[in-house]
């Protein structure tokens, strides 16, 4: 009878405390909106980069050279980059140099995940401790399904994707011990919403997504370490050379260099994700309520439907 009476009052305890946190929850999601909005009013104050070491991947080339330049005009003590070719990562080197800022360079396809530990235990013995990771290195096939190759399928999905896992594995146990770390995942936003002919690079970056969505949530609990997932619109590298929307001057493709200040930008400022550009967020919107039929319309009058028929970039 006491065990009985004892679990009642357990039980009626136990629904109190999910009815005042089920009305909790609605003032809370209203304090989280009026705080965004309030930093957008109100100039937020910077992380500041010159304690920091950073490690690009594919940081010889494109965005990520950019983002390179970007974080040692920041003030960012140290820059690392790792790539998968030599020449370009010397060339992104010295312009770092240049710019009085420490710079080294390792070869390492982060697709290896054996290559991935050792060049990490290289960087940890020869650089010191890395505090922002950016995990922007990837590759794009641009065939259709049937046209692809096995192995260039493959290698997408480990090189966008898998890489991530590696590289994350390799760098964040010593950013939690630090409690000192942030991990930047440059993605697409055809991670959101994909288009034909590029179907690998597609389903690489809807999983790195997912990846970075999940360990963000899991990084709730662990004091000074964040994550930033930036989701560009096309942006114009030769990764992508030849794709072609139907209207450049409504939807321009994005400068590398933007993408980079304003992933910089977000990474000072602690943002968790970033659209590019702001028309981007419209984009999400419509796909969540528009039907399946009147999606593919807009596909068809922007171009995106057949954008990668003229597809001549770099894998």
């Amino acid at each position: 009878m006491l065990k009985f009476v004892a679990d009642w009052h357990g039980d009626i305890s136990m629904d109190w405390r999910c009815l005042g946190r089920l009305l909790l929850l609605p003032v809370q999601m209203v304090l989280c909106v009026l705080k965004a909005a309030a930093c957008l009013l109100v100039p937020t104050r910077l992380r500041d980069l010159r304690g920091d070491t950073v490690l690009i991947t594919g940081g010889g080339r494109g965005i990520g050279r950019h983002l390179a330049k970007e974080f040692a005009k920041q003030g960012a003590k140290k820059v690392i980059l790792w790539g998968r070719t030599e020449k370009c990562l010397q060339e992104t080197a010295s312009e770092i140099k240049q710019m009085g800022t420490e710079c080294h360079y390792f070869i390492c396809d982060v697709g290896n995940r054996e290559e991935v530990y050792q060049q990490a235990k290289a960087v940890r013995e020869k650089v010191g401790d890395v505090t922002i990771l950016v995990n922007n290195a990837a590759v794009v096939h641009g065939k259709s399904l049937i046209d692809s190759d096995d192995d260039a399928l493959l290698k997408s999905q480990h090189i966008n994707t898998l890489g991530q896992f590696w590289t994350t594995k390799a760098f964040l146990p010593r950013m939690l011990e630090l409690q000192n770390g942030h991990i930047v995942c440059i993605n697409s936003v055809l991670a959101l919403s994909a288009i034909p002919g590029a179907i690998d690079y597609c389903t690489s970056k809807a999983s790195s997504f997912a990846f970075m969505e999940s360990l963000t949530l899991g990084l709730l609990d662990c004091p000074g370490v964040n994550a930033t997932t930036v989701l560009p619109f096309h942006t114009n590298t030769e990764m992508f050379q030849g794709m072609r929307v139907r209207f450049p001057n409504l939807f321009p493709p994005l400068k590398p260099e933007t993408v980079a200040r304003r992933t910089v930008e977000a990474v000072q400022k602690n943002h968790a994700l970033l659209l590019l550009p702001w028309t981007m967020h419209l984009l999400v919107i419509l796909k969540s309520i528009l039907p399946q039929s009147a999606f593919e319309e807009i596909h068809r009058f922007s171009g995106s439907y057949t954008c990668m028929n003229t597809f001549k970039g770099r894998t």
